[in-house]
């Protein structure tokens, strides 16, 4: 099939939705959002709004449906990524300065490049090539000064690479090391069985990175999901096995995670507050389970 779509001024895009049944209250504030967020952007937002298309059709838009119900989940989304990556960060922060600990103290400054700590040496080559491209690129001052006095061992300790490495790299550092006592010393501090983590951190990956590309995040289908942990107890009963391609239980583990590496966090409720703050969520989409007020992590 030949894409035959034309090309639509701000004009013919706000005329289109009108025809399509939208109701659009202030046309300055819509121009506005069209041309500094865009229609094809936008579009996402208003989809739950949307009725089945007849045939070859438009889709029509439920009755009373506004652009600014589509412009609060916007605002919602973006807000809710911010939040998210916060979490994020700090539990990053975290799992590198646990990792880095444990292998410095148990194989020595230098002794996460041994190979033969690592279950796949595929794997092992691919992490250490794209860790040394890191370096190289890297202008922090602690790695310049290394590089300028040290030749050897060549690389940097693992306390000042594992400042250097994104969270996507130190999930396959973390998941490649061959000894079960190594992951499980690792996630010990998290109250989490190492396979979890693990898990976790890879998925945390896959979250960031939606996040740091703007994209739609509040009712995402995810293709790379987490463990679904058995303990501890308190986030077994947060979690919804029933939704484990939606954003709940990465929320739920994020709540729990912040209560480890930010004791005294209000992150939790930010949460909840940004959520009743936007009528036009449906947590359902969300993967939230019906009584989800009810449990202990939410109260």
């Amino acid at each position: 099939m030949k894409f035959g779509k034309p090309s639509l001024s701000i004009a013919a895009q706000i005329a289109l939705l009108e025809r399509r049944g939208m109701i659009v209250p202030d046309r300055t504030k819509a121009e506005h959002y069209l041309r500094h967020v865009s229609y094809y952007r936008l579009r996402a937002y208003w989809l739950p709004f949307e009725t089945p298309a007849a045939g070859e059709g438009d889709h029509l838009f439920k009755p009373g449906t506004s652009i600014d119900h589509a412009l609060d989940l916007y605002l919602f989304d973006r807000k809710l990524r911010l939040l998210v990556m916060d979490a994020i960060e700090r539990i990053e922060v975290s799992l590198r300065g646990g990792w880095a600990y444990h292998l410095a103290m148990k194989y020595g400054p230098h002794g996460y490049l041994e190979p033969s700590i690592y279950d796949r040496p595929d794997r092992y080559a691919k992490a250490f090539a794209g860790l040394i491209e890191e370096i190289e690129r890297s202008t922090d001052t602690f790695i310049v000064h290394y590089k300028g006095k040290y030749d050897d061992p060549a690389q940097p300790p693992i306390w000042m690479t594992s400042e250097v490495m994104s969270l996507g790299q130190l999930s396959k550092w973390l998941g490649n090391l061959k000894l079960r006592a190594d992951r499980q010393a690792i996630a010990k501090p998290y109250g989490l069985d190492e396979k979890v983590l693990v898990s976790l951190a890879h998925h945390l990956t896959y979250v960031r990175n939606i996040c740091a590309h703007h994209g739609r995040l509040w009712n995402k289908q995810f293709t790379v999901t987490m463990t679904v942990p058995n303990s501890p107890g308190s986030l077994k009963l947060a979690m919804n096995p029933g939704s484990q391609r939606k954003l709940y239980n990465t929320l739920a583990a994020l709540g729990y995670l912040i209560g480890i590496v930010a004791p005294g966090s209000e992150w939790r409720r930010h949460l909840v507050e940004l959520i009743d703050a936007c009528p036009a969520v449906d947590t359902a989409a969300m993967g939230f389970p019906n009584a989800w007020r009810t449990l202990a992590a939410w109260r």
